[in-house]
């Protein structure tokens, strides 16, 4: 019996085409970090759901400053439970935080950080509950 082909073999195999990535890769990260990451979008918070949280709290630092100032003309439908409102998105990230590896954690912290630190000096007045309070519930 003669030989197969190997491009004969290969063109009966059905055609796999790599899924789009909705939202992007968070940049400036290191491998053992993305790898992480990973490892928690399998077994805790589901894919993507990391990168679209930071994503979103990006184009809140970015944005337009009326989405800072009036809650309601951002993106969001008003409906805190949704979870696409800015502060799920940062809630989301926080808990992220929390379940990472102190190295891990300390990376992507200061990325968070940046963000915020940018949407605190473009926002005029931040109400907060208390110093310890997370001052994002409250804002956004």
């Amino acid at each position: 019996m003669p030989r197969r082909r190997p491009s004969a073999l290969r063109s009966e195999l059905p055609v796999r085409l790599p899924r789009r990535r909705r939202y992007p890769l968070i940049d400036r990260l290191s491998g053992s970090c993305t790898a992480d990451l990973r490892r928690l979008a399998r077994t805790r918070f589901g894919p993507e759901a990391t990168e679209e949280a930071f994503w979103h709290w990006k184009a809140l630092a970015h944005g337009p400053l009326r989405y800072l100032a009036d809650p309601f003309a951002g993106p969001d439908c008003g409906i805190s439970e949704c979870g696409c409102n800015g502060a799920g998105f940062r809630d989301h990230l926080e808990a992220v935080l929390h379940a990472l590896p102190r190295k891990s954690a300390r990376e992507l912290r200061a990325r968070v950080r940046a963000l915020d630190e940018r949407i605190l000096t473009r926002a005029e007045v931040i109400p907060a509950a208390g110093p310890d309070a997370p001052w994002w519930r409250d804002m956004l």
